[in-house]
């Protein structure tokens, strides 16, 4: 059963607490490059990552898709390397690459043995401001990413459901246009498209260098520095400045069929506040009532009243996407039994979280969790590449390091208080959009 909200649940792992004061180095290049150094010396593995502050969200009108269409393209030729050879060359020396687009953020990452990190940085440093595109490669690529959409989107209802949700909680942000781009603007995307947008946007001063591993923090910079200190910032990088949502003052609803449905659902989201840099108390109590309302699929309120007490749906949730730049979204949804209808399952649900603001919060269950994101410390120590990408994301999200490293400690300072009044100041429905997802005998688009 695929339903929207389960790609969107809140990711509340955290930095093990022995990396939060140490064994992460900073510094930036004169010509604005940041980079964040994370020391790991248990296996000689490196994870060398380049981190662009633009994404979808950051896409001209019209242009939808741009921006993961790029990041196609930055594995063709460039001044010094043939198209393909980037990825041959980190196969063949034991490695992986790979890279990957959301709203806020495009990224490129190699793992690979550490004594190849000067390798790796060469050839990522020469797609930084020596990518080389020719009209051949466009409609090759473009047809790729239009198969990725097929497959990925326009086969799944329930990502079909979740762009329509998306496109009508944001009146006016870009992050109602879905990442891989609305179909018939993605298809029109053009050489100069692709080459005007590498040329407003990629440069050292638009990028984050994380790199995790076994490596010296001393012997990074002087890589960084032979590699990408060399590359003049571009002139072009302006700070992000995007539509802002109005004052949203009126609930919308939405009603989508598609026979491929396996359970009808329901899904309803909140326009609330992102984490903010310096500030992220308001943020953590949502990512916290996230939790308590909808985390576990046994002991949260929503499914003691719906799925146990008196059972009346086979699933519910609660989620809230923290790592935004601008206003984001907190969730529910409820998947009823057979037998109840998706009305009827929309008003049990807000009977829920009418009696769970009457009744507080579950002090055992608070605390269970906090012991989870506790646990979460020590089980990401184990893994660089999540370390790596919480850096990446959070400071191309506007945070600063200190805010990563601080995350884990808000997240345990929420009160019960704390998440009852972001309950009761977010969950408005005159600023959320309602949507049910029916079975039916045609699809409808």
């Amino acid at each position: 059963m695929h339903i929207f909200v389960l790609a969107l649940a809140t990711v509340l792992v955290a930095l093990p607490a022995s990396l939060r004061a140490e064994g992460v180095t900073t510094f930036e290049l004169e010509n604005g490059l940041e980079a964040v150094v994370i020391e790991d010396h248990r296996a000689p593995v490196v994870v060398h990552m380049v981190w662009y502050r633009v994404g979808a969200a950051d896409e001209p009108p019209g242009k939808s898709g741009i921006a993961h269409f790029l990041e196609h393209l930055m594995f063709k030729a460039t001044d010094e390397l043939a198209s393909g050879e980037l990825s041959d060359v980190v196969f063949r020396n034991g490695g992986s690459d790979n890279a990957f687009t959301s709203y806020d953020y495009t990224a490129y990452v190699q793992r690979i043995a550490a004594d190849r990190l000067d390798l790796v940085m060469g050839m990522e440093a020469s797609r930084m401001d020596g990518l080389a595109l020719v009209e051949e490669d466009i409609s090759t690529e473009r047809d790729v990413v239009i198969e990725e959409r097929k497959q990925r989107t326009d086969s799944d209802p329930g990502t079909l459901f979740g762009e329509q949700i998306y496109a009508a909680a944001f009146l006016n942000h870009p992050y109602g246009v879905p990442v891989i781009g609305w179909k018939h603007e993605a298809e029109s995307l053009t050489l100069e498209d692709a080459v005007s947008f590498y040329k407003r946007h990629y440069g050292p001063n638009n990028a984050i260098l994380v790199v995790a591993g076994d490596v010296d923090p001393g012997e990074v910079r002087v890589l960084a520095e032979r590699h990408y200190g060399v590359i003049p910032p571009n002139p072009n990088v302006r700070v992000r400045i995007r539509p802002s949502e109005p004052p949203q003052l009126a609930e919308r609803r939405l009603s989508y069929s598609d026979p491929r449905i396996g359970n009808d659902y329901m899904t309803r989201v909140y326009l609330v506040p992102e984490r903010d840099p310096g500030d992220q108390e308001a943020a953590a109590a949502l990512a916290m009532l996230a939790q308590v309302l909808g985390g576990s699929s046994t002991t949260s309120a929503l499914a003691r009243k719906l799925q146990f007490e008196d059972p009346k749906a086979v699933y519910t949730a609660a989620w809230y996407r923290e790592r935004a730049l601008d206003d984001t979204i907190f969730g529910l949804a409820i998947v009823p039994v057979e037998g109840v209808s998706l009305e009827e399952a929309e008003s049990l649900l807000d009977e829920a979280v009418a009696e769970f603001l009457e009744e507080g919060v579950d002090a055992e269950e608070l605390g269970r969790i906090k012991t989870r994101i506790r646990a979460a410390e020590i089980y990401a120590r184990d893994d660089i590449s999540n370390l790596a990408n919480l850096y990446g994301a959070g400071l191309t999200a506007g945070l600063s390091v200190e805010d990563v490293q601080a995350w884990p400690g808000v997240l345990q300072e929420v009160t019960e208080e704390d998440i009852l009044s972001a309950a009761r100041k977010h969950l408005d429905r005159r600023r959320a959009v309602t949507g049910f997802a029916r079975q039916s005998e045609e699809v409808v688009r």
